[in-house]
């Protein structure tokens, strides 16, 4: 009888230590998703910022975004649903972006061109004083030379970037806003 006894007082205290043991499962696993979520936001939200005040940065976290996003969907439509939107480009942000590149660009011509006119006036004034000297004709040269060697440079790194944004922003918009 006592033997009985203790082998029902042993089975209950397993019984009951599984259930409490199955019960903390639950709870660590939620604790778990809410880490991954706490990571994923920590680690993009560099990002974030990055992209709003530099457009480029968006081409470089981008690709690690849709790496992490493949690798943990759920969490990421997470995410998106308590965001409102894609985390972290979503079609909004891209073309956003997109839309202060350009604007940037034009700024930058403007002001590129202003400089450059300021200096070869600068020059002409000397090369009218000297009586058309020929170190004052190669100078001209050099200025107008330096604009648009700058000017193609720049150009070029404006049409890389923003087609690689449009890019973006037509994946990110076909795939319901999420890239």
């Amino acid at each position: 009888m006592i033997l009985l006894l203790s082998a029902a007082i042993v089975a209950a205290a397993i019984v009951w230590g599984c259930q409490l043991i199955a019960g903390r499962f639950p709870a660590s696993r939620q604790a778990d998703v809410d880490s991954r979520l706490l990571q994923l936001m920590t680690t993009f939200a560099p990002a974030v910022g990055a992209g709003s005040t530099d457009p480029r940065a968006i081409l470089v976290w981008e690709p690690l975004a849709r790496t992490a996003r493949a690798l943990w969907p759920d969490a990421f439509d997470r995410i998106d649903r308590a965001a409102g939107a894609a985390f972290p480009f979503g079609t909004e942000r891209i073309q956003a972006a997109h839309a202060q590149w350009s604007a940037d660009w034009l700024a930058w011509e403007r002001t590129h061109d202003a400089e450059y006119k300021l200096r070869a006036a600068a020059v002409e004034d000397e090369l009218g004083r000297s009586g058309g000297s020929p170190l004052m004709r190669a100078r001209l040269d050099a200025v107008e030379s330096e604009k648009l060697d700058l000017y193609q440079r720049r150009y070029a790194e404006y049409v890389r970037v923003a087609k690689a944004l449009q890019a973006l922003a037509e994946t990110a918009g076909s795939s319901g806003g999420r890239g």
